[in-house]
């Protein structure tokens, strides 16, 4: 969000998920080049964190993994047999606390005590270990102020800043240049996110399972950042992605998602690998039901045999596999049948649309286990069981969700 919104926002959050659960404002750099048109050129957005609960939020969320550009400060020592890379780390604290402010001989005979102000990081006996461990370095001249060794293998990432520089998670400029890579020209998006700046959220906020829900997928960014995230995780994220408008559902937020996951052809004729994964594109239709629960006059049976489908095997239905038959489909060897609306030519209340004898006389066969959903059942028990059918009631039985 912009400096024009960040100030509405901030007490809207505040309202639905209560000031106590703030957890920061982190600000985006989002341009790499100055900005001269305005009085004062506008080079960040921010980025609102709330959490249900912040203590329980503290204590799972992620370190960030440490960069390249970050891994060259520490450096390798000369006297570690594995030649593995370090750094030190000042061994002093802010405070005062007596059983931190001990006296420290260096190994060349050099005296420290605390700078004012300050005390040392940790009790004495900590700090032994360290040292009969080789793990205090005093400089080269063995003079210096104490530092603690630190090896890179050993560090399991940074805790997440506010500042969010482009270096790290990219800009404005970077994200439209993806979306130009993936469709050869520009699209109405006006401030689209890099795929880099998704990822750091996803990074910080969720582990491996999750499920990430976007609510204004736009041009797609954040199935793509989940996608890339998957690509070397054994427990995929996954994600839902919600675009309002058509359009831009089917031939921007989903065919992007695609691209990035099957691999493409950019706008220089260069092939991009695909980075796996999949997902499924559904459209929303209209209600099927009305506040008393009653399928709507309104619903066809095509539409009721998609929601009918879903709700019982858990996998949608295409469009084009709705046909002219009470038999909808298969699934995991099981038949499903749907009689509803005079899909059978009889509308009467005891006809067509009520499981009789004469009615299951000319179902379509299926050998197997069966489901049939309709709006009454004239069969026994024993003959239920003997033809292998699960009889559920319409509306009732109908899963809402």
């Amino acid at each position: 969000m912009d400096d024009s919104e960040i100030g509405l926002l901030r007490l809207l959050m505040d309202e639905i998920f209560g000031r106590e659960n703030f957890i920061a404002c982190n600000i985006w750099q989002k341009r790499y080049s100055r900005e001269n048109r305005e009085a004062i050129g506008d080079v960040h957005e921010y980025l609102l964190v709330y959490a249900m609960n912040p203590e329980l939020f503290k204590e799972t969320r992620n370190r960030i993994p440490i960069s390249e550009a970050q891994a060259k400060i520490y450096k390798t020592s000369q006297d570690d047999p594995n030649g593995r890379r370090w750094r030190g780390i000042p061994m002093t604290a802010q405070g005062f606390r007596p059983n931190q402010m001990y006296e420290i001989v260096s190994t060349s005979g050099a005296k420290h005590r605390p700078p004012e102000g300050r005390c040392w990081s940790m009790i004495e006996p900590e700090f032994k270990k360290l040292l009969a461990a080789g793990r205090i370095y005093f400089g080269k001249d063995g003079k210096t102020q104490p530092n603690v060794i630190r090896y890179l293998d050993e560090v399991e990432g940074f805790v997440p800043w506010t500042w969010w520089p482009h270096e790290e998670v990219g800009h404005t400029d970077e994200a439209k240049k993806e979306i130009q890579a993936l469709f050869s020209t520009q699209t109405a998006f006006e401030t689209p996110k890099p795929t880099r700046f998704i990822e750091r959220v996803l990074q910080i906020a969720t582990n491996p399972g999750d499920l990430i829900l976007d609510s204004f997928a736009g041009s797609g960014t954040t199935g793509h950042a989940v996608l890339s995230l998957n690509s070397d995780q054994g427990n995929p994220r996954r994600f839902i992605l919600v675009e309002v408008e058509g359009r831009i559902a089917r031939e921007v937020t989903a065919e992007r998602v695609k691209r990035a996951s099957e691999g493409y052809v950019n706008a220089k004729g260069v092939s991009v690998d695909a980075i796996g994964g999949s997902f499924r594109f559904c459209e929303l239709g209209d209600p099927l039901f009305d506040p008393m629960g009653t399928i709507r006059e309104s619903v066809s049976f095509s539409d009721l045999a998609r929601h009918v489908y879903f709700t019982e095997t858990g996998e949608p239905l295409p469009r084009e596999r709705v046909t002219k038959s009470p038999l909808i489909g298969e699934c995991r060897g099981v038949g499903i049948y749907l009689l509803y609306n005079g899909i059978l030519g009889d509308r009467s209340s005891n006809g067509g649309n009520v499981l009789t004898r004469t009615v299951l006389a000319n179902l379509p066969a299926f050998q197997g286990p069966k489901v049939i959903y309709a709006a009454g059942c004239l069969l026994g028990r024993g003959r239920l069981q003997q033809e292998q059918i699960t009889f559920r009631q319409t509306p009732y039985e109908i899963k809402v969700s």
